[in-house]
């Protein structure tokens, strides 16, 4: 029988923040207001945090949403951030701005995706280059990003610069973590790639000489080239609305549309 692993206390979890965020007690203390006793007595359990307090340190520690509430189950406290369905009503301001996004974006391709690089969403052009691309697998549902730009039968055989693409890719995997940090789901992600990039690290120089690294994709007459801005929306107070990440491409020379030879 499998004993259950205890979870985690509010203590140690503040200090798996602090630590990630490269503070010491004292300059929490300081940035928080209070004193550096109390925030030892915090993390060592000799005290209980207010609901309050479990939020100033939070916030200054720059917590992401999802988990500021595991802060505040693990302190005894309800969770204070709530995780809408993007398609729900109380997210329809939101939903309404990603589709004027997605929509004048056209024609070239842009798409929406959570935390984890889960495709949730595509314009019109995204999903008829997809389909170019990927034939009927484009259709599957839901698609990984990072995996179709490492699988054999995904995007990798269409990328003329893959090596290019693959180590810049990893990068942003981890420089575009939520608050900063690889949670367990992208560190499981990243774990299935990784050895792959550090073979492509060890073989030589894979820099590109253009400033951006574009996505170079070809198949057939199909030769589109093109590089990307990422866009999130700001000020988020709901957890679904944190982890959502547009990202529109944009042609690196005139002409490359979808379909163009």
């Amino acid at each position: 029988m499998t004993t259950p692993v205890p979870s985690p206390s509010f203590g140690s979890l503040l200090r798996s923040w602090r630590r990630r965020r490269g503070l010491s007690q004292m300059a929490l203390a300081l940035r928080a207001d209070v004193s550096q006793r109390h925030l030892s007595f915090l993390e060592s359990g000799r005290s209980n945090p207010s609901r309050e307090m479990v939020l100033l340190l939070t916030g200054n520690l720059q917590v992401p949403l999802r988990e500021c509430n595991e802060l505040l189950l693990a302190a005894g406290f309800a969770p204070e951030y709530r995780e809408s369905r993007l398609d729900g009503p109380q997210l329809a301001a939101a939903n309404a701005a990603i589709d004027l996004i997605l929509g004048n974006h056209e024609p070239y391709p842009a798409v929406v995706m959570d935390r984890h690089w889960n495709l949730v969403r595509a314009n019109g052009a995204a999903q008829q280059l997809f389909e170019r691309l990927l034939g009927r697998r484009a259709a599957s549902q839901p698609a990984n990003v990072v995996r179709l730009l490492f699988a054999e039968d995904g995007l990798k055989p269409y990328l003329a610069n893959w090596p290019q693409v693959a180590v810049a890719i990893v990068e942003r995997v981890h420089n575009e973590a939520v608050g900063g940090v690889v949670d367990e789901p992208t560190a499981s992600l990243l774990a299935d790639i990784q050895v792959e990039v550090a073979r492509l690290r060890n073989v030589g120089d894979v820099a590109d000489a253009w400033p951006l690294v574009p996505l170079r994709f070809r198949k057939g007459d199909l030769a589109v080239d093109y590089f990307s801005m990422v866009t999130t929306l700001g000020t988020p107070r709901d957890i679904a609305l944190q982890e959502l990440r547009i990202e529109c491409f944009f042609p690196v020379g005139e002409g490359d549309v979808p379909g163009a030879g």
